[in-house]
């Protein structure tokens, strides 16, 4: 009889369990206490935006945690790349060489500034194949455009010798690689331009945020007046710009999230590791591995399953269970509804089989280890 009911417990607690929903990530918030604290002076000092004295503070403390020259905050990611393209000048309708697997926001940013996306194929580690980049160059290329995809980093040095060769700008979307290390040093100081996206899902966020790390006061110089209307003073206007800037909120979330990174990434590191272990012996899943150049920040699980079916039968199992996984990234951006099938003819061969194949599973700080159990049982 005992024997019978502990069973009935354990269905009992199953079923609980089971409608659980666990979302694909979760927002890391500093303690409510330490929050308000930081944000109650605005009550006196009634800055809120314009560029104040959270903002100033949190380009110094990000500078030195990136360990990168300088820093200039943007209201998000998207107008961080958006604002870095066009500080270059390129002209109308001029080439950027970059990756169809990332955010849709990595393409807008191009097309957006009047030029010419023209895609190249991934790898194994889903960053871009920088041995068919050469290959895409004509008269018309005036810059690369990697992505650091789920923490992995691009192969740097033979892009550098790329665009070296050919005279190309590289700039680099460093979204997902907040806080990582390639050969030790922060991944911000590469390229021409590296940008940042705080946005509330990710390892780190202001909210909504972003950031773009340059290597001279010139060039800080010049995004400020891009995100800024151009405007220099009460009557002086130097140049066309946007308003682009953080607030003094989500600086301020900024600075208290900052102090927590480090417990932040363990804490990850951890739900990675457990993930891993659980999943590791299972031939019909690729794992994600990093390089041991990267120091990383464990900021996504993604899996690769072994067809496009099996992943849509494994999105649905999850799904099912009240799970939250994501086909991130698909379709690719080349292939997004809005652009009509113009690049579909374009060889993507690795980049279109990964899309149908991926799927990112929930990780976050504090996702429980008896979750991270369920997960990959229902796997």
């Amino acid at each position: 009889m005992k024997k019978g009911l502990d069973t009935s417990k354990n269905r009992f607690a199953s079923t609980v369990n089971q409608k659980k929903e666990i979302l694909v990530t979760r927002s890391s918030m500093p303690p409510i206490e330490e929050y308000i604290e930081m944000i109650r002076p605005l009550w006196d000092s009634h800055w809120l935006t314009n560029m104040g004295t959270y903002h100033k503070q949190l380009e110094q403390n990000l500078a030195a945690y990136l360990e990168t020259e300088y820093i200039s905050l943007t209201s998000n990611g998207h107008m961080a790349l958006e604002l870095s393209i066009q500080s270059m000048k390129f002209p109308a309708g001029s080439e950027i060489i970059t990756t169809p697997f990332t955010f849709i926001s990595t393409t807008h940013a191009i097309l957006r500034n009047g030029l010419i996306p023209i895609f190249c194929d991934i790898k194994e580690d889903y960053t871009i194949d920088e041995d068919k980049i050469e290959d895409l160059i004509t008269e018309n290329t005036v810059a690369i455009l990697p992505v650091h995809v789920y923490g992995n980093i691009c192969n740097i040095e033979k892009i550098h010798n790329i665009a070296y060769k050919y005279d190309l700008k590289v700039i680099y979307d460093a979204a997902h690689a907040f806080g990582e290390k390639y050969h030790g040093q922060g991944v911000g100081r590469f390229g021409d331009l590296s940008i940042f996206s705080f946005h509330a899902t990710k390892v780190y966020n202001t909210i909504e945020g972003g950031a773009i790390c340059c290597r001279d006061r010139k060039k800080w110089e010049e995004l400020y007046n891009l995100k800024n209307f151009g405007i220099r003073s009460e009557e002086l206007v130097v140049s066309v710009g946007a308003n682009a800037k953080m607030n003094e909120f989500q600086a301020a979330m900024g600075l208290c999230n900052l102090r927590h990174m480090e417990e932040e990434i363990e804490k990850r590191k951890i739900v990675w590791e457990h993930y891993s272990q659980l999943l590791k012996n299972r031939p019909e899943i690729r794992l994600n591995t990093y390089s041991q150049d990267i120091e990383p920040n464990y900021a996504y699980f993604p899996i690769l399953l072994e067809s496009e079916e099996k992943r849509k039968q494994t999105y649905a199992r999850l799904l099912e269970h009240g799970v939250h996984a994501r086909k991130y990234f698909y379709p690719l951006t080349s292939d997004a509804a809005c652009f009509k099938n113009k690049y579909r003819s374009v060889p993507l061969v690795k980049a279109r089989d990964y899309a149908s194949r991926v799927l990112v599973l929930p990780l976050y700080a504090d996702l429980e280890m008896a979750d991270v159990d369920r997960i990959a049982e229902l796997i």
